[in-house]
């Protein structure tokens, strides 16, 4: 079994590399060339904190998958990392399991691919300006996932704390990010300057109001995955000219805001205007006009995993990178 840390991965594999592969896989999955099961979720009150269970099969590649993923807020007080996950890659032409690698980083990867992909479908093509609400783990590759597709000229971030937000800028800068950005703690202020507004929080309340969008506004909400959790309020659900959605399955029983207004009526699941899978093969133009606000929802799905961790592996391959191992 090929074994795969996260340093190699990062040294091998972009975000250039996760936008094609979930690309890839989105296209599979609207050819329901996917078997996706519903993931487990297991919750720790005590700590506030989960770990799910997500297994995954690309029927027509012959190749499967399971990501364990925990998610602990309390960690980074003991010096260890909020998020940390592992994905088993299976050979399902005869059952081998074929490679163990790290999945924190494809996570976070994945996601801002996703993200990447919506707002290259929704977001006005002259945005010039990205509000980042929530400057932990995940939001970096928010971050890279939709400079890949816009041609942002000034980053705003918004923090509960302004030096995790000043520190957050910071390692942008060094990364090579040579984008104009700052630390904003008004975050309406922050929402009326906004074309792209990417939410990654574990908040169970919403964090900004909908009533300060302005039109033309794109928002990626992908910090919240449970009933519980709402990062956008009602108002941003409503305003919202077309709302696009991840998996629909997955997003009924885990996105707390779109839950939440269904249940108190002035929403309705039926109102969802498509998935990405459904969208990122069509040819046709998904916004209407620049005028439109438009949200994307993502509570994560395991062939998202697999679609990053094939492309992992395939590439770990052709490099040599990895370590095989005897089990």
């Amino acid at each position: 079994m090929l074994t795969i840390n996260e340093k190699q991965i990062q040294q091998f594999y972009k975000m250039s590399d996760a936008i094609a592969d979930v690309m890839a896989i989105l296209k599979a999955k609207e050819q329901e060339k996917i078997a996706n099961p519903h993931r487990t979720v297991i919750e720790f009150p005590e700590r506030e904190a989960s770990a799910l269970y997500m297994p995954s099969a690309d029927l027509a590649g012959d190749v499967a998958g399971v990501k364990v993923v925990t998610i602990f807020p309390e960690n980074p007080a003991q010096g260890k990392p909020t998020t940390q996950g592992m994905i088993l890659l299976t050979d399902a032409s005869n059952g081998e399991h074929v490679a163990l690698m790290a999945a924190s980083y494809l996570t976070r990867l994945r996601t801002g691919a996703l993200s990447g992909i919506a707002t290259d479908l929704l977001a006005k093509k002259e945005s010039r300006v990205l509000v980042v609400i929530g400057t932990g783990a995940m939001a970096f590759e928010q971050v890279l996932g939709v400079l890949a597709v816009r041609a942002i000229e000034k980053i705003i971030l918004v923090n509960r704390t302004s030096e995790k937000a000043q520190a957050f800028g910071e390692s942008l800068t060094q990364f090579g990010i040579e984008i104009l950005w700052e630390v904003e703690i008004n975050v309406a202020k922050a929402v009326k300057k906004a074309d792209i507004i990417c939410c990654a929080t574990r908040s169970n309340k919403p964090v900004f109001k909908g009533a300060d969008l302005q039109p033309g506004t794109h928002i990626n909400g992908v910090g919240s995955y449970l009933p519980r959790m709402r990062e956008v309020d009602e108002a941003t659900v409503v305003r919202a000219d077309k709302i696009v959605v991840d998996d629909l399955d997955g997003v009924k029983g885990e996105a707390g805001e779109l839950i939440h207004s269904a249940k108190n009526g002035i929403w309705s699941f039926d109102q969802v205007y498509g998935t990405l899978s459904e969208l990122a093969g069509g040819e046709s133009k998904v916004r209407q006009s620049d005028e439109e606000i438009t949200f994307f929802k993502s509570v994560g799905a395991a062939y998202f995993d697999l679609a990053v961790a094939k492309g992992v592996y395939a590439k770990a391959q052709k490099t040599g990178v990895g370590i095989d191992v005897e089990m």
